[in-house]
Order: structure tokens, then C-alpha cells, then sequence
């Protein structure tokens, strides 16, 4: 058992949660209030409402995921939204959200848990969202279809590869999720093989052009990473148990 506040401040403070930029709609941190004493642990990367209620049947006091409640934005608490805030409040049970500072972080983010699962260690920040890197690069050699060997063993799934640079990678730019939006960035930095989750219809075409191989694990596949890792930290700084919550979306 341990109490909900340090477990807060914990956070807060490992991942730099205050002051961190992020999407509007984020809202990084605690979300719906959890009881002041804490026994149980669950992580998952959505705040769904199977998500929710799977944590609930387990006898959660804190659910903490990497997408929070609020993605679309300001909107009045009914239908499934309402249904997810009615089962945190009756179930006594909290939600903590962090978004960008969980893929940033330098140990147990996922850009960095990922770049390593696939044999690489992070040698720079890369990735910047509002001035704040997200994501890291490391260094090759690596030959591109080993490269994509690799991160499908670490996101235990396909993985999609746009051939528009070299066989032989040189640098790879990691970040999770929706990252295909940093083909750019990843081109000014010489990036030549950019790994994520998922893109949209014209990243193709970008990619091809530019002249940079893009490799897509999904976009939930890459951020399981984070919250797992979080998960195993806080039971080792306090003593209580925590589960991960597996609910792939497929995408």
C-alpha cells in the first residue's frame, strides 16, 4: 500500500511533466482523482472504456496510460464519454495520463525503449514538437531489411517498409507512434531511415521523394514500451502491483 500523492509527485518528476509541451488536448498528469492510498497499478496505452473497465474489474486504484480522456477536446459528459468518467468515479479509481514526456524520456520513454529493442542506442535527440525534442536517432550500419527484422521482433507484429532510401541504413530517426510527420526533419538532419508507427496517405510519396526508407510497426504496437516500463518503476519505488492492460487497436 503507499499514497497516491508522492506516487503523482513521482511522476510528475521523472518524466518533467509540468511545463512540458504537448497537444492541447493531452492534459498530461491527473486526470480523475484516485484514492489517497494506492495497492494496485494498471498501465495501457488509451484510456478506452474497455481499457477502463478491465482495470476496474481488477481492483485498481490508479490507471495511468499514455493517451488520456480529452482527445476531442472540450465536450459536454455524455455517451461513451460519459460512460468512462462514471466507471473511474464508481470504480474509486484514478487516471493519470502522459503523453510526449513518456516518448521523450531518455530511459523509459518509448522512442528510447524502442531504438534499443531493435539493437540500437540512442545518440541524439531527435523529433521536435514546439522546441522539445520527442524522439531519438542512433547511428548504422544496419542493412534495411535487417532493420525491419528487428523492430518486428520488438513490437511483436508486422511492419511496413516504404523503400525510399538506401539499402544500407546509416542513421535512423525513432519516433513513436504518429511520427511520420518528421520526414522533414528527419531529411535536414541526414536522416536516412525513419521509424514509427503509422502515416498518412501522402507520407508515401514524401518519403519516396525524399529519399528516406519509413518503417511502420503501428502506431499502438510502438507505444506499449513507456507505460510498461513506468509501470515496473513505480512497483519497485513503492512496493505495489501493477498489470498492463493489452487492448491493440490494430493500427
Amino acid at each position: 500500500m503507499a499514497k497516491l500523492e508522492p506516487i503523482l509527485y513521482f511522476i510528475d518528476n521523472l518524466l518533467s511533466v509540468r511545463g512540458f509541451p504537448d497537444y492541447s488536448h493531452a492534459l498530461n498528469g491527473l486526470q480523475v482523482e484516485a484514492p489517497e492510498e494506492v495497492h494496485r497499478i494498471a498501465v495501457a496505452v488509451d484510456a478506452s472504456e474497455a481499457t477502463i473497465q478491465a482495470a476496474v474489474d481488477l481492483g485498481t486504484q490508479l490507471l495511468v496510460v499514455h493517451h488520456g480522456l480529452f482527445w476531442d477536446g472540450l465536450g459536454p459528459l455524455r455517451g461513451p464519454r460519459f460512460r468512462k468518467v462514471k466507471a473511474l468515479i464508481e470504480g474509486r479509481m484514478g487516471l493519470y495520463a502522459a503523453h510526449l514526456p513518456l516518448d521523450a524520456h531518455p530511459e523509459i520513454g518509448n522512442c528510447a525503449l524502442l531504438t534499443r529493442e531493435m539493437g540500437l542506442e540512442p545518440s541524439g535527440p531527435f523529433g521536435s514538437f514546439d522546441g522539445q525534442p520527442v524522439g531519438w536517432w542512433a547511428q548504422g550500419p544496419v542493412d534495411r531489411e535487417e532493420l525491419k527484422v528487428r523492430m518486428a521482433a520488438a513490437v511483436g507484429g508486422g511492419v511496413r517498409l516504404v523503400p525510399g532510401g538506401p539499402e544500407t541504413v546509416e542513421k535512423v530517426g525513432v519516433v513513436t507512434g504518429g511520427g511520420a510527420s518528421f520526414l522533414v526533419e528527419a531529411a535536414t538532419m541526414a536522416v536516412d531511415t525513419l521509424v514509427t508507427g503509422e502515416a498518412a496517405h501522402h507520407h508515401f510519396h514524401e518519403a519516396m521523394e525524399l529519399g528516406i526508407n519509413l518503417l511502420l510497426g503501428g502506431h499502438y504496437a510502438t507505444e506499449t514500451f513507456g507505460v510498461k516500463a513506468l509501470g515496473g518503476r513505480l512497483s519497485e519505488e513503492f512496493g505495489v502491483t501493477w498489470e498492463f492492460l493489452d487492448l491493440p487497436t490494430g493500427f
